[in-house]
């Protein structure tokens, strides 16, 4: 059996501004006509599938068209997407009962039983060859937000459990969202066993940082367990034939072959920009893992890089940089250019556009910063504020206002926050998906 593991496409990704539909709808080109080479049995994508949680029609539109196309060329292809922590879960399960009808089950969140036990049964997900037979199970897991997996605010919860939470210290609180994370694997893996024949693989699909994986400069947003940024691998079982991982844009394994991340199909900052996008093809044996192999991902518009270094050697290097004038405009590479100043140079931007004139370049940004007055090597990293995350705002905005850095517990607790802020986006946005829909019934 066949399986095209995938993850992270972020349909909707403004760059700078500025639209990547046309990367997108080229990836998914792609990778329908590999789909179509390989002969697939199955098509796994671990989850988000939009950059936003409200993605706009033109990005639901891709994803939607793919789907038909997919099921249009290889009728027997089974697809399973799961929710990522970018996506919401209600809209990434809304269109499910249609496209159960392409062989596509879309899983956005989880559910529990009036007991308090997973719901699991929705979750697994056989996957069949071209005869129509199960050769594996697909344990669907979608990005677990603490709303979900802790009994005091999951909807197993009685009153009286989240009554006598409110006077629970974070650490009880992180203790039960980890706890809660482990209970879901647990059971899921339970069930999947009880259901699995003979001869038939278990498949893991998950949203999530586990411990030890490389994480991108700048794209990805943090994703806080219990405090941490990382989960063990020890939560997926050596009876699991292949997890295929979600959320960390680089490719990459983590511990052993059977566990990796696919990465990102497209790169989603310019610090991804030499990351080897890719898919990759399992190869299952009975219940066993035979194979893996990365297929490389064309790369439909380049992204150039140029400095950190003086202005003039910046311009140098442009006045070098080769380009086509014969690309259409939605196909010439994405610049970005890193300017070290010694003060300010008020006609920085004339000299940068009098030097672009006539090339087949779209300008991005351009970083510039001061090393001499800040004391820092010449070509030392680049700090910008567009290019510090939240919690590095953070931890600089601490130690400038109190003169030391922030200790394990303030930026543990701001981690907490920040996730929480997050989670509610997501929560609103559903909440309003699901009024709006109840509001739509007869």
């Amino acid at each position: 059996m066949k399986l095209i593991h995938t993850s992270d496409w972020h349909l909707g990704q403004t760059f700078h501004g500025q639209e990547r539909h046309v990367e997108h709808r080229a990836f998914l080109t792609w990778l329908l006509q590999t789909l179509d080479v390989r002969q697939a049995d199955a098509l796994l994508v671990a989850g988000d599938l939009f950059d936003v949680v409200n993605p706009s029609l033109k990005a639901q539109e891709l994803l939607y068209d793919f789907i038909v196309e997919a099921h249009r060329r290889l009728p027997t292809l089974d697809i399973v997407l799961i929710a990522g922590n970018h996506d919401s879960g209600n809209r990434v399960e809304l269109p499910a009962p249609l496209m159960k009808r392409l062989n596509t089950h879309a899983l956005g969140r989880v559910h529990w039983q009036d007991d308090g036990s997973l719901d699991a049964e929705r979750l697994l997900v056989p996957l069949t060859d071209a005869a129509g037979e199960t050769r594996a199970w697909c344990l669907a897991l979608p990005f677990l937000r603490p709303a979900e997996v802790t009994g005091r605010t999951g909807p197993a919860a009685s009153k009286e459990e989240s009554s006598a939470s409110d006077g629970r210290d974070d650490t009880a609180d992180r203790h039960d969202y980890v706890a809660g994370i482990g209970a879901v694997h647990e059971q899921l893996i339970a069930a999947a066993r009880d259901r699995r024949q003979p001869d038939q693989a278990l498949i893991a699909m998950s949203h999530a940082h586990l411990r030890g994986a490389a994480v991108s400069e700048a794209s990805e947003r943090p994703i806080v367990i219990g405090g941490e940024e990382s989960l063990s691998a020890s939560l997926f079982p050596d009876d699991i034939a292949y997890v295929a991982l979600g959320h960390l844009h680089r490719p990459q394994q983590v511990g052993d072959a059977r566990i990796r991340y696919s990465g990102s199909p497209i790169p989603l900052d310019f610090s991804e920009v030499d990351y080897p996008h890719q898919v990759v093809e399992v190869t299952l044996e009975g219940d066993t893992l035979a194979a893996t192999e990365s297929l490389p991902i064309p790369r439909s518009v380049a992204l150039k890089r140029l400095g950190p270094a003086d202005l003039d050697t910046v311009l140098a290097e442009l006045e070098a940089l080769e380009d086509d004038p014969d690309l259409p405009t939605e196909r010439r590479p994405w610049l970005e250019l890193r300017v070290d100043l010694d003060g300010p140079q008020p006609d920085l931007r004339a000299r940068v556009e009098a030097a672009l004139e006539g090339r087949a370049l779209r300008l991005l940004r351009i970083h510039t910063r001061y090393p001499k007055a800040r004391g820092e090597a010449a070509g030392s990293r680049r700090v910008t504020l567009d290019s510090l995350g939240p919690q590095a705002l953070f931890a600089r905005a601490w130690e400038e206002e109190y003169g030391e850095p922030a200790d394990e517990a303030v930026t543990r607790d701001f981690a907490q926050l920040l996730q929480e802020v997050m989670d509610e986006d997501v929560m609103d946005d559903e909440d309003a998906s699901h009024t709006s829909t109840e509001g739509a019934r007869p």
